[in-house]
């Protein structure tokens, strides 16, 4: 199969049909063999009645009804699950993502050689406050984090090689930060694609201001995660010695003061309870890096890695 067209979907009831046949018809077009897999993220409204009457006129429509909200990284990775395509293609159900930018996202996969290319909604439609500014920050700060160089980390329309999905586990609100996950599973090609943005035509966006901050939250989470996951004791240790060493030092300092002068006193001074303090916060980095240790060297997958390839093994 060429292409898996996958629509995660909240309450989307009125643009489904138009978004089906518009993808079919884009699908026909150009020659692709293909699926959708629409993704029901616990709709209150009749979104799977209208998913069950698409499928009944084209086969190539499938779906997955979660039986509560779950959202929208649930719903991306028990579809990414499903998927069949060589090429595994994301957009929003809302009809702000265009299907006719699908033969390129398949051609820049294919001919290009991306894992991974992700849509940039260049010129929006949203609100400049609550939607615009926050999202240029947040796309600063994630590039600079992650070293990718890419504009909208969240456009919900990216195209990715069906060896990426099958790498990857999206899990929480991780769907912002796929290319993140993605190149920490060893996919570095990653390309971006200017898109057209549409205004939404029907229903309102489920999104508010707490995205942005379980966003940021995430990230550090993904980073840690990426990084220290499997060595655990380098992230705690390294902190764990930095505050056990102020700590040290300055009591060495205060129990020398004492000794060289009798009558100087330490414990009315702040460092005392700084050095104190620190000693004690440092050997509980430690600790939490020996718990992370064992964790991680008794995790069932502790020893489970990305291979890309093997000759003579089976």
């Amino acid at each position: 199969m060429d292409i898996s067209v996958v629509i995660p979907l909240l309450n989307e009831e009125e643009s489904l049909p138009e978004l089906a046949t518009w993808i079919d018809r884009v699908m026909q077009e150009n020659h692709f063999s293909y699926e959708i897999v629409f993704v029901d993220d616990g709709s209150t409204d009749d979104s799977w009645q209208v998913i069950g009457a698409l499928r009944e006129k084209n086969p190539n429509i499938k779906g997955i009804k979660f039986q509560r909200n779950y959202g929208k990284s649930a719903a991306l990775n028990e579809a990414f699950r499903a998927t069949q395509g060589n090429v595994v293609i994301t957009m929003d159900a809302d009809l702000q993502d265009s299907p006719d930018e699908i033969p390129e996202l398949y051609r820049m996969i294919i001919e290009d050689r991306y894992d991974l290319v992700s849509g940039w909604k260049k010129v929006r439609y949203d609100n400049t406050v609550t939607k615009n500014l926050p999202s240029k920050f947040f796309n600063a700060v994630t590039r600079k984090v992650s070293k990718i160089k890419l504009n909208d980390f969240n456009c919900g329309l990216k195209s990715y090689n069906k060896k990426v999905i099958k790498s990857i586990e999206v899990y929480g609100e991780m769907h912002r930060y796929i290319p993140v996950l993605a190149k920490w599973a060893g996919f570095k090609k990653i390309g971006e694609k200017v898109v057209e943005h549409r205004k939404r035509k029907y229903g309102v966006s489920k999104f508010g201001w707490d995205r942005f901050i379980n966003g940021f939250l995430d990230l550090l989470s993904i980073t840690f995660v990426g990084k220290f996951s499997k060595r655990p004791m380098h992230f705690f240790g390294v902190w764990g010695m930095l505050f056990f060493m102020i700590g040290f030092f300055s009591a060495l300092y205060l129990i020398i003061a004492k000794i060289v002068s009798p009558d100087f006193s330490i414990s009315n001074r702040p460092g005392f309870y700084i050095s104190l303090t620190a000693v004690v916060i440092g050997v509980q980095l430690f600790m939490a890096g020996f718990i992370g240790e064992l964790i991680a060297r008794n995790a069932p997958g502790r020893n489970a890695y990305l291979i890309e390839a093997k000759t003579g093994l089976d």
